[in-house]
């Protein structure tokens, strides 16, 4: 064998080791570590968020019955009243004159009633006496009648007229808080006015509306057996006010309408909470929490999840830890740590835990628990 020769296959010797060795390093350096997890069933609550707003269990616009000049106001804005107290006063003067006509008239009346009724006993005696006709004595009658007629449609004028002047007085239809008031002393209004003199709001109990998609609803109906039922067994809710926090009391969900909102596709649904410290004012807006409790589902960490467009896939780690892609379903809730699986996983099946995103398909990794 020449010298040549010798080195020639030298170097290939060479080389043959330093492939193998650089391949053997590339091959254990693809390795790469994840931390996975078994898949396993247990207990999950979630909750959903819905805009909603606020109302006073009775928003009660408060209209003047009779026309006239307010003269007084009695309320201020914001303050507590009960039912029956005085809010505003319309000019009385008009009303007291109409009252007072109205009670001369009765007294005319009245005195028109009694000479009748004198005139009717006369003329009775002398036709006892047959002194005068059946026909006179009957005229006689129809006269008490007509002056009967006349008191009565006095007496109803009288009523009228106090009425009249009673609504004067505008008051409170109800215990509650006064909104705003619009109207200042002086103002000209009566029952035609755009604008209620103000508004009363009982809120001591609050009323907070919000909607659920329809099929949300019909998902709750149908577990429950009924909208009727979904509704009793929903469970107490929470509100999120507009400066994030949550309100103290919980709320219960007492109705939800029967007609499906065609523009939105929702129906709404109707939450009442306690308000003890008058913390809650109508017209105010926040969020309705409600609580979702699943039990026995297969739930994911979010960090083992892949989103490609509208699918989810996670990895699964074989025995030899070979990593393989599979689509699952998953539900919409989640509290953003983990998802709940539908489909696509069972129990006891090991996947990637954590860097789900950089996982390839058929990759060694090295499994980290």
């Amino acid at each position: 064998m020449s010298k040549n020769t010798k080195i020639l296959m030298a170097i290939f010797v060479a080389t043959t080791l330093f492939t193998s060795c650089g391949g053997k390093k590339q091959q254990q350096s693809s390795i790469v570590e994840f931390k996975t997890t078994k898949v396993t069933k247990k207990d999950v609550s979630l909750s959903s968020k819905y805009s909603a707003t606020i109302r006073g269990r009775q928003d009660i616009e408060v209209y003047p019955q009779v026309s006239g000049t307010l003269q007084k106001l009695c309320v201020i804005e914001g303050q507590k009243v009960s039912k029956g107290q005085p809010l505003f006063i319309i000019d009385q003067v008009p009303y007291q004159a109409a009252l007072n006509t109205a009670e001369a008239s009765l007294k005319a009346a009245k005195a028109q009633e009694a000479t009748a009724q004198l005139t009717l006993e006369s003329r009775q005696q002398l036709f006892d006496q047959q002194v005068i006709s059946e026909y006179d004595l009957q005229t006689a009658k129809n006269a008490l009648l007509s002056a009967k007629a006349s008191v009565a449609q006095a007496e109803a004028q009288v009523v009228n007229a106090r009425n009249s002047l009673s609504y004067t007085v505008v008051k409170s239809p109800a215990n509650g808080v006064i909104g705003t008031l619009p109207y200042r002393q002086g103002a000209l209004v009566g029952p035609s006015i755009p604008q209620a003199l103000t508004t009363v709001s009982d809120n001591n109990q609050m009323y907070v509306y919000f909607s659920m998609s329809e099929s949300q609803f019909l998902e709750l109906s149908r577990k429950a057996g009924s909208a009727e039922k979904a509704v009793k067994e929903m469970p107490a809710v929470q509100l999120q006010l507009v400066d994030g926090t949550t309100y103290e009391s919980t709320g219960i969900v007492e109705t939800a309408s029967g007609v499906v909102d065609r523009s939105t596709g929702s129906v709404q649904l109707r939450a009442v909470f306690d308000n003890p410290n008058h913390m809650l004012h109508s017209g105010s807006t926040g969020n309705v929490i409600v609580p979702v409790n699943h039990k026995g589902v297969l739930t994911v960490p979010a960090t083992g999840v892949v989103q490609t467009q509208d699918k989810y896939k996670v990895y699964t780690v074989d025995k030899e830890g070979i990593a393989h892609s599979q689509v699952v379903s998953i539900l919409s809730q989640n509290n953003g740590k983990e998802f709940i699986v539908t489909e696509g996983l069972t129990e006891g099946t090991e996947i990637i835990a954590e860097g789900a995103g950089m996982v390839k398909e058929n990759q060694q990794v090295k499994k980290i628990q």
